[in-house]
């Protein structure tokens, strides 16, 4: 039988989808599996990007240019400079989701065997994104203990070497919920400047930011525009997760005109996703003051019966819709998939994924987990209740 290659082995599996098949035999049992493991929002979609594919009049579904409808694009402008961001249509590559707009920023500015820093935990995706392109990435810790704030300039420059050529950030984070700074980002701004690196910034959660904190854009750190490529989505804005349509933007006009010869090969991105994507820009601001405040309300509860739960630690988010929290545990892994196979409270139990997915440094977040917020309150209240029983039957329990 011929064999798979190298790259393929290599590829790791995605930490918040490997437990699905334990997921499903649980439901098969009759049991009700709160579902914390995605970040699949329950949110309705705005009715305009409904109304956009119910009302769809056109004889022939074609190609769109390669980097995108422009019509979206220029929306997609205006949608920016409501957030203090001015680009052209030409700085943006419309792309088939976020992970398809990393992977051309990538393959585009990295070579194989470069090396890209990016703070700890982060998107588990990132890892696949890295190794499908041959590029290493070289893990800087933050700490639960800090909240997981930005690691000091020192921890950025001893991971600096002569193969290192961007830094990653998503902010605010998954699967952190952390809210990255306007002095944070300065401290990044200089060391791009000292060693001349690419800044990505993966900002799909900008809309999501509690507590009266303030979402800052890289697109806006002063005498970096050519190093910085963001990288953006409508999944989580305006929970249309399905749609599949994200975007690459930068000012850096060689990195575009490179990453739109990746796009060219693909040809164009899902045309039905641009045009609800487009009628999406429509949406009221009232909506997302009604999202945001109940994105708050699911936050603060997990937040607090977490931190109620005897041996948790759980920091308190500032963005996006996910924790990361310390259980009293011994293996991540372990737990998540004896949640589901061996544990029961009211014929119901959680699915978490854990973190050590969310890591690169071997050993790293074995007694974390992510949980995302987005269920209703009601179950969110179960799940923290069924997972603060589950916590005490644990036979791997840390005392």
């Amino acid at each position: 039988m011929p064999k798979i290659s190298d790259k393929g082995r290599m590829m790791p599996e995605s930490p918040i989808r490997k437990l699905v098949p334990f997921a499903e035999k649980a439901k098969k049992a009759g049991r009700k599996v709160f579902h914390l493991n995605i970040g699949q929002p329950d949110i309705p979609t705005p009715q305009s990007m409904i109304d956009a594919m119910h009302n769809l009049d056109v004889k022939v579904i074609e190609y769109s240019h390669s980097a995108g409808i422009l019509s979206y694009r220029e929306k997609m402008c205006q949608y920016y400079k409501k957030h203090n961001i001015d680009v052209t249509p030409d700085d943006i590559i419309v792309a088939a989701g976020a992970s398809e707009a990393i992977l051309f920023a990538v393959q585009t500015c990295l070579n194989p065997g470069d090396e890209i820093i990016i703070p700890e935990p982060f998107y588990a995706n990132y890892n696949g994104f890295a190794t499908s392109a041959g590029v290493k990435i070289k893990p800087i810790i933050s700490s639960i203990e800090s909240g997981f704030a930005l690691p000091p300039i020192s921890d950025f420059e001893k991971a600096i070497g002569p193969n290192t050529k961007a830094i990653m950030v998503c902010n605010p984070n998954n699967p952190t919920g952390y809210l990255y700074s306007e002095e944070e980002l300065e401290v990044l701004r200089q060391i791009v400047i000292k060693y001349d690196l690419f800044l990505f910034a993966d900002e799909v959660y900008r809309e999501f930011c509690y507590d009266g904190t303030v979402h800052h854009s890289v697109m806006n750190l002063k005498d970096i525009e050519n190093n910085v490529v963001l990288f953006d989505s409508v999944s989580k804005r305006y929970s249309a997760c399905g749609v599949r349509i994200g975007a690459m933007i930068s000012r850096n006009r060689e990195v575009m005109s490179t990453a739109l010869k990746f796009a060219q090969a693909r040809l164009s991105p899902p045309s039905l996703g641009q045009i609800a994507s487009e009628a999406a820009m429509e949406t009221p601001d009232s909506y997302f003051t009604e999202v945001i405040e109940e994105y708050r309300k699911r936050r603060d509860i997990v937040v607090e019966m977490m931190n109620k739960m005897e041996g948790v630690m759980c920091p308190n988010p500032k963005g996006a819709f996910y924790v990361t929290a310390k259980l009293p545990i011994d293996d991540a892994d372990r737990f998540c998939q004896w949640l589901l196979e061996d544990f029961s409270y009211n014929n119901q139990t959680v699915m978490l994924a854990p973190a050590t997915g969310f890591y690169s440094s071997p050993g790293a977040g074995k007694n974390e987990v992510r949980i995302s917020y987005v269920l209703n309150v009601d179950d969110l209240k179960n799940a923290m209740i069924s997972l603060e029983h589950a916590l005490k039957e644990y036979p791997g329990k840390i005392l």
